[in-house]
């Protein structure tokens, strides 16, 4: 899978990655490899993503995410 963390300025972060766990209104979600097509609201929280064996953790203010054939785009605030 594909992800793209995509602020006002930059492009953040483009990369392979084998999850992601984001922040939604209801909780928590996972999105792992041929996810089903989604786009949701984030709230505040901890955005965390594995590439291999390294976990990378992130705070967000919130945003958007859009799930796509594996490419997995979050639009921060």
């Amino acid at each position: 899978m594909t992800l793209k963390i995509i602020s006002a300025e930059k492009i953040e972060f483009e990369g392979k990655i084998d999850q992601v766990t984001l922040p939604g209104a209801l909780g928590s979600f996972q999105i792992l490899n041929n996810h089903a097509a989604l786009m949701s609201s984030l709230v505040p929280g901890t955005m965390s993503y594995v590439t291999g064996e390294t976990t990378t953790h992130r705070e967000i203010k919130g945003g958007i995410v859009d799930v796509k054939d594996n490419v997995i785009s979050v639009c921060l605030y």
